[in-house]
C-alpha cells in the first residue's frame, strides 16, 4: 500500500506543534543559578594538612596535569634520645584545568584524603594560561565541598569501630574489678 502524499509533512508538522505547547526549560544561567547534583564533579580542592607529597596523584594521572613541588625538612626527635626525621613539606600543588580530563584518578588513588571534588564549575578563564590553578586556589575550592552522605542507621558497625569499642570495654571492666575487691 502506497503512503499517503503529504503524510510525512504532515507528522513532521505534529511534532513541531507538541514541541511549541510545552513548557520551556531553559535557565538564564548568569541570573539564575543551576540546581546541581549534590556530589556533582566540578574541579578539585585540595585539603592541604593531609597532603604528604606521596606524589601518587602525579604519577597516576593520565594527562600529568599535577605539578608538585616539594622540599624535606629535617623534624627534631619527639623524645630525648630519639633520632632527627626528615618529612617532605609541600612547596607547590598546581594543576593544570586546560590539561585535566576529570577522571577522578588523582582523588581515587589518594591514601591521605587530600583532594576532594567540589561542585564549583565557574572557573573560566580568558586566556588558556590562567587555567593552572595553584594551591591557595585549590584550598578556597575545598570548602565547598560537600559532606558525604549520612551512614545508613541500619548497617552493620565497622570492624575497626567494633574491635576498638570491645577493646575500651575490656579495659574498663578490667579497671573496675581490682575497685570493686578492696573496697
Amino acid at each position: 500500500m502506497a503512503p499517503i502524499p503529504g503524510s510525512g509533512l504532515a507528522k513532521g508538522l505534529a511534532v513541531t506543534l507538541r514541541t511549541m505547547t510545552r513548557k520551556h526549560v531553559t535557565e538564564q544561567y548568569p541570573d539564575a543559578q543551576p540546581e546541581l547534583p549534590p556530589r556533582t564533579r566540578g574541579v578539585i580542592g585540595l585539603f592541604e594538612e593531609n597532603c604528604t607529597v606521596c606524589m601518587l596523584c602525579a604519577r597516576e594521572c593520565p594527562d600529568w596535569c599535577i605539578y608538585i613541588d616539594s622540599h624535606k625538612e629535617t623534624v627534631p626527635p619527639a623524645a630525648p634520645g630519639g633520632r632527627e626525621r626528615s618529612r617532605n613539606v609541600l612547596d607547590r600543588f598546581a594543576i593544570d584545568f586546560s590539561l585535566c580530563m576529570y577522571c577522578g584518578i588523582c582523588i581515587e588513588v589518594c591514601p591521605f584524603d587530600a583532594l576532594f571534588w567540589s561542585p564549583e564549575f565557574e572557573y573560566a578563564e580568558t586566556d588558556i594560561r590562567e587555567l593552572t590553578h595553584e594551591r591557595d586556589k585549590l584550598r578556597e575550592w575545598m570548602w565547598t565541598v560537600p559532606a558525604p552522605p549520612a551512614l545508613d542507621a541500619a548497617a552493620e558497625e565497622p570492624k575497626e569501630i567494633a574491635a576498638a569499642r570491645k577493646t575500651a570495654e575490656k579495659l574498663a571492666a578490667a579497671q573496675a574489678e581490682p575497685g570493686e575487691a578492696t573496697s
